[in-house]
């Protein structure tokens, strides 16, 4: 379609720039080339611990995995206050893809936790407070997206969507206070508890795959926005398209 059709179509500028990203294809390479390395300096860098031996090595996915799920979670909490405040489809947008990917990074913790357990604890899955409080947020974000679904109106979509956001936020500290506020059996990072011997090779291993999977996030995000604005696009160029239609067939026309 060349670019008269497009403006005779009323597709604004806009649209077709998004149609074309080759930023976010750099900077989704970039991050895959990231989480590689993060991976390979988890199996080839960090030392073997002396406790859990090889297994442990799930740890620094488990850990980044979960990390980018909390802060896509506080991603789309922030992005409904600001479409309450604001009311721009652009941060109903954001609250949206932040969840459909931190969704899957948490999902991907709880897989990756669950390879660790089952030689670590003898079972891939125990109802310990944190991991009963994952298993609530996992069904808390996909009643997110359930409520969406359910809804016509974009407006009231966006606003009650906004106000889940920000309420559900609340099983984030939950889950990341669950091993300081009662027994539990994860090891604490922090304080060096739950039998793992922490070493500075470990925490650089740690570091860079936080990096790598927030990168990745990122990426992710940036490329879920883009089919959402081409959505909105397609949406729109139906609607004028329909009305057009209607005016063509209407006996005033």
């Amino acid at each position: 379609m060349a670019k008269g059709d497009l403006a005779r179509a009323g597709t604004r500028p806009s649209s077709v720039a998004w149609g074309r990203d080759p930023l976010g294809v750099a900077l989704l390479l970039l991050a895959i080339l990231a989480v590689v390395a993060a991976s390979a300096m988890a199996l080839l860098y960090a030392p073997r611990e002396a406790t859990m031996g090889d297994v442990q090595r799930i740890f620094y996915g488990h850990v980044a995995s979960a990390w980018v799920g909390f802060l896509a979670f506080g991603v789309a909490c922030a992005a409904g206050i600001a479409y309450l405040v604001r009311g721009a489809r652009r941060w109903d947008a954001l609250a949206l893809s932040s969840v459909e990917v931190g969704l899957a990074f948490m999902a991907m913790a709880v897989i990756t936790g669950s390879l660790w357990a089952r030689p670590v604890w003898g079972v891939f899955w125990t109802w310990e407070p944190r991991l009963t409080i994952t298993a609530v947020q996992l069904l808390v974000y996909v009643a997110y997206l359930m409520l969406r679904a359910s809804l016509d109106g974009p407006e009231q979509r966006a606003r009650y969507a906004a106000v889940y956001s920000v309420a559900a936020f609340v099983t984030v500290p939950l889950s990341w206070f669950a091993i300081r506020w009662w027994r539990t059996i994860h090891p604490d990072l922090l304080t060096g508890g739950g039998g793992m011997a922490v070493t500075p090779a470990m925490l650089q291993t740690l570091a860079a795959s936080l990096a790598a999977y927030t990168l990745l996030y990122v990426a992710l995000v940036r490329q879920r926005l883009r089919l959402e604005h081409l959505q909105h696009e397609l949406e729109r160029l139906r609607g004028e398209a329909e009305d057009a239609d209607a005016f063509a067939s209407s006996p005033y026309a």
